[in-house]
């Protein structure tokens, strides 16, 4: 899955939470605008239909969307088993190695196939990274590696994973958000037909949560509407869009591979603060110094891709023993995208093959 809008539902949501048994009574029914029962909801997805009808007018859903919707949904209890078996952080320590995943990801066929996308959306391309400063070889890395370049978007109803998603429990403020993120989308325009998924509930060629975009999707060419499910364009410009928002600098490279000396001392250059997103992710960097700096204590790049006056910090995937790469803010903005080391260093090894570089 691609981009999380970590948005959280309100006081309001949280009243709504503790009221949730008696909204399948009469009286609660009838204060939030539901029908009158002739009996208690005993259906907890039916009684729980009618928390997600109260918190979408909560939210100014109009009721159109909201009919057209919710009393048919059904529950995808398939959806809700892949959440509750993700794989979660290990504590066992150690440092896995990252290269069975560049494998899977940096593969012939998707630098093969990025290469052909740059040719023949090269004009699209080339006005996007000059409206948004994003490179256009990770905007095609992110495309290629979320969507296999629109191949494999998901098929899911994107309404009835989210509602299941929240009812299943483990994270419902966030897919709560996320339902009524995609009831809005509709309230846009976006048909029903076209709001298609993963399991994780991310949608279209950039693989955006509903939240992320309402926020974010862009117009890439020039057609005044930003259709991220059927336009390349529009999707790549929307990926630009989110990056750029995430503090996307241009004409910065994401990292560049260094040599890195034997006695280096590691730990002095550790960082000594805690990232308040991924800490795991970020305590696998050093501190930030200039290009020079890192120079100066034998960090060599292989290539001249970034300036001696830009701040980076070492990260080594495979451990002292391995390569090493100084990564640039740029990186960072990756990471927002999709916070894994080795996501982010997929992509940005797949946009430089792309690239050629």
């Amino acid at each position: 899955m691609g981009v999380i809008g970590w948005l959280v539902i309100g006081t309001g949501a949280a009243s709504l939470a503790s009221t949730t048994p008696q909204l399948a009574g009469t009286a609660a029914a009838q204060t939030y605008g539901q029908p009158a029962y002739a009996m208690p909801v005993s259906d907890p997805w039916q009684a729980y239909k009618i928390r997600l009808t109260a918190l979408a007018r909560q939210q100014r859903v109009s009721e159109t969307t909201i009919q057209a919707v919710i009393p048919d949904l059904d529950i995808n209890r398939r959806v809700i088993e892949l959440d509750h078996a993700e794989p979660r952080a290990s504590s066992s320590g150690g440092v896995p190695s990252m290269q069975p995943y560049i494998r899977k990801h940096v593969t012939e066929s998707l630098i093969r196939r990025g290469q052909s996308n740059y040719s023949n959306l090269y004009q699209g391309l080339r006005w996007i990274e000059s409206r948004y400063g994003v490179d256009s070889g990770i905007l095609l890395a992110i495309y290629g590696h979320e969507t296999s370049y629109g191949l494999v978007t998901g098929s899911n109803d994107l309404l009835e994973v989210l509602a299941s998603l929240a009812y299943g429990g483990r994270r419902r403020a966030l897919f709560e958000n996320e339902f009524i993120a995609a009831l809005k989308l509709m309230d846009q325009g976006v048909p029903r037909y076209t709001l298609k998924g993963s399991w994780a509930g991310a949608t279209g060629y950039p693989q955006f949560l509903p939240s992320v975009a309402l926020r974010l999707r862009a117009d890439g060419d020039g057609d005044g509407y930003a259709n991220i499910w059927r336009d390349e364009l529009d999707g790549l410009a929307s990926i630009a869009s989110y990056l750029r928002d995430a503090g996307w600098k241009p004409s910065v490279r994401w990292g560049v591979a260094v040599s890195v000396p034997a006695n280096l001392n590691r730990y002095a250059l550790r960082s000594t603060i805690t990232a308040p997103k991924c800490p795991q992710v970020y305590k696998r960097h050093t501190r930030w110094l200039t290009v020079r700096e890192w120079r100066a204590l034998g960090v060599v790049p292989y290539s001249s891709g970034v300036s001696d006056n830009e701040m980076a910090t070492l990260f080594e995937p495979e451990g002292p023993s391995g390569s090493g790469y100084l990564l640039t803010n740029n990186y960072r903005a990756i990471l927002d995208y999709n916070c894994s080391n080795f996501y982010a260093m997929s992509v940005g090894l797949l946009a430089d093959a792309i690239a050629r570089r």
